[in-house]
This record gives structure tokens, sequence and C-alpha cells, in this order.
């Protein structure tokens, strides 16, 4: 075998074998993911009201998620993934899942946007993860197409957190625990 043939064969078996550089493994393709997720959603929340380019410009760090609930009469379940950056930029990947008891029926896919303008909550945050409850909304839409009743609250002194519905019809009124935890694999690359 000549020369170029086997360089192309051995850059070839580098992309096959995961660590090579080459190929990219299961976690960074999730990390890119969620990556470009939350550039999606920040475009889309710049797009609606500009002033929330300037409040994180501003914070001590911010963090998106995505997260997907079904509500069936009595119970609600939800997953999803997330990125929190810092003011200095770094970045720590994180999950979340929730699930109450209450009356609903429907599945919602929403982003949730969270502002920390208090760097101890922001720590909090990421180090311990943090658990909210109770919920209650309403929303029918599907791509461009419906509307919705979700917004803006502030859950504690210095942190604001913005839901934005992504696709979905949900009626519901949960009393919700959802816990927000690190990600081991997604910050362990």
């Amino acid at each position: 075998m000549n020369f170029p043939c086997r360089i192309l064969l051995l850059l070839a078996a580098c992309c096959l074998v995961p660590g090579t550089g080459f190929a990219k493994s299961k976690d960074e393709k999730k990390r890119d993911q969620i990556l470009e997720m939350r550039a999606e959603v920040l475009a889309k929340l710049f797009e609606q009201d500009r002033g929330y380019q300037r409040k994180i410009d501003r914070a001590e760090g911010y963090a998106v998620f995505s997260n997907v609930g079904i509500n069936l009469i009595f119970a609600s379940v939800a997953g999803g993934h997330g990125v929190v950056e810092d003011e200095d930029g770094n970045l720590t990947y994180m999950k979340m899942a929730s699930a109450g008891v209450g009356i609903g029926l429907g599945v919602k896919d929403f982003r949730g946007v969270f502002i920390f303008y208090d760097k101890a909550k922001l720590e909090a945050f990421i180090d311990k993860g943090w658990d909210f409850s109770g919920q209650a909304d309403a929303a029918a839409k599907s791509g461009d197409k419906g509307g919705q009743a979700a917004g803006a609250a502030n859950l504690a002194e210095g942190v604001e957190v913005i839901q934005i519905t992504e696709n979905g019809l949900a009626l519901q009124a949960t009393l919700q625990g959802t816990k927000y935890w690190k990600d081991k694999d997604l910050n362990a690359l």
C-alpha cells in the first residue's frame, strides 16, 4: 500500500475511534445541543424584549433550560437539561427533573431562563441545585400559532425567571417540585 493510502486509512480510523479528537463523543454532542438550544432561546428572548440582553450583561450569571412536561389528570412529570454561565464565561451543565400532583392534561415544551443578580444565589444554584414548587398556567401553541399564559417571576430575591412555551397544549394547576443539579458527565469533559 502506498503512503497516501496509509495516511487516508489512518485518518479514517481516527474518525471512528472515540477520544481521538476527530469523532465527537455522545457527551460532546449533548453539550453542543444544549449550547445550540441556549443560543436559540436567547435570540427569541432578546427579539421579544431587548431589555433582557442588558439584564443578562449586567448580571452575575444566567442559566437556560429546556424542559418537556407531561400532565395526565392527577400527575405531572418533566425533565430537561441546561447550562449556567457566570460573568467570567464559565459554563456548568445541569439537569432538571420535576414531578407533581394536581389537575391537568397535556404536554408542554418550554424553555426557562434564570437571571442571577446575586453571586451567592448563583453559586448556591450551581453547587447545591434548587427545588421549586407551585405552578398554574395555560398554553396552546404549535410553531408560531397559538398563545400562552406564562412569563417572568422573581422566585427569590436577586433571581429572575422567564418561561417561554415552545410547543404544546396544556391546562394545569399543579403543585410541582423541580430539582436542578450538575450533570457530572457533561461537566467532566
